[in-house]
């Protein structure tokens, strides 16, 4: 075998003094979950695997895709299921992709066009950046859900550029936890012709009251140009897809190469998806999840309070709840300690976010028990005094 090369092994020897290389783990499902992202718990749910069985039965007898979805791997069950995600978000219509990541990638690397100028915010998730990198259009990054200077630059941008503007942003950002005001942004971008792309993937399930995100339950759909949902969190499955109109869909049926030129995402999937959806529209079924998921996330919240840890923690509605510890050898100690007391929660550590502002990550779940939460927070107290 050829001797790995000297520049990688540099970059990997930084990661090592750095104390941020990171490592494939395998999971202790004993220890109590705080890190995954299946907050309604429906990975495990036994309704949605007999769901899937079902639809499945129905289909062809086909474990693969067999091609994309230009040539072989369209079946009807893809339209059908794509026609029940668009209901669901009261949208015009919705595309499938293989991952959140394909998505993202397929979108930005197309859409914004040579002369266009896209704004994205400042947190906004790597698939995103991936995507705009491969895009002819020139990037600029706004200040963390600050509207005020997304005004800024959409009027110095409209004054010396004719080509369109698109701004993108998250519904609830992955390491943060925090929402912008997304309906403010939305009229905004409506009134002054800038096109807006929303990210849904850790809404989905959590908000509205199908659980079908933040767009849909402030009704701004109208509003917005494009959105994502991915099903590999709230959905507890795997996939994602594009919403949006119908002139959207056919353009990236077109140019989407993440689309055009990949096996497409196998009929398993497409069938959980569907049997996902079906979970979400089954009220007594859903509202004793999401029920379950609100009023965790409302206890979390009193007891970082109760135990004066609500300034230690970035201000959170949603599932993701974050605390700062600085510094990656520092985190990863205090996740340690927490590990060995039973407890999964994770270390989010630089380069993944800014120096200086690593991160103990909660996810919260519906399955996750009020003295699991108190226990946990009381452990995290009495780690970071």
């Amino acid at each position: 075998m050829r001797q790995f090369p000297e520049k990688l092994q540099r970059r990997l020897e930084a990661r090592v003094e750095n104390n941020a290389l990171r490592s494939l783990v395998v999971n202790n499902e004993e220890k109590v979950d705080f890190f995954s992202n299946d907050y309604l718990g429906f990975a495990k749910n036994i309704s949605l695997k007999h769901i899937t069985s079902e639809i499945l039965s129905q289909e062809h007898d086909v474990i693969g895709a067999t091609g994309s979805r230009l040539l072989s791997g369209n079946g009807p069950l893809y339209h059908s299921v794509e026609e029940q995600i668009a209901s669901l978000h009261d949208q015009s219509k919705a595309l499938l992709f293989n991952s959140g990541y394909n998505a993202n990638v397929g979108l930005f690397s197309c859409v914004p066009q040579r002369g266009d100028i896209v704004l994205y915010d400042e947190y906004i998730h790597a698939s995103i950046r991936d995507g705009l990198q491969m895009s002819l259009a020139k990037s600029y990054k706004f200040s963390h859900n600050s509207l005020g200077d997304i005004k800024d630059k959409v009027a110095r941008y409209k004054e010396h550029h004719q080509g369109e503007i698109y701004v993108i942003t998250e519904s609830v950002f992955s390491m943060d936890g925090d929402t912008p005001d997304l309906e403010a942004l939305a009229y905004f971008c409506s009134e002054n012709n800038v096109y807006l792309i929303v990210d849904e993937a850790h809404a989905l399930g959590v908000f509205g009251s199908n659980g079908e995100g933040l767009v849909s339950k402030l009704e701004i759909q109208d509003k917005v140009f494009a959105q994502v949902v991915t099903f590999g969190k709230g959905l507890g499955c795997h996939g994602a897809a594009i919403l949006g109109s119908e002139d959207l869909y056919v353009y990236l049926v077109n140019f989407a190469r993440s689309l055009i030129y990949t096996t497409a995402i196998p009929l398993h999937a497409v069938a959980t998806i569907s049997a996902g959806y079906q979970l979400l529209q089954k009220q007594s079924s859903f509202f004793s999840n999401q029920l379950e998921l609100l009023e965790n996330i409302k206890f979390f919240k009193k007891k970082l309070i109760q135990l004066r840890l609500e300034k230690k923690f970035i201000k959170s509605d949603s599932a993701i709840h974050c605390c700062i510890v600085s510094g990656n050898e520092k985190v990863k100690q205090v996740a340690l300690s927490i590990q060995e007391e039973g407890f999964q929660v994770k270390p989010i550590m630089s380069p993944t976010v800014p120096l200086g502002q690593e991160r103990l990550r909660f996810c919260l779940h519906s399955y996750n028990t009020k003295e699991q939460i108190e226990k946990v927070l009381k452990l995290v107290a009495k780690l970071i005094d």
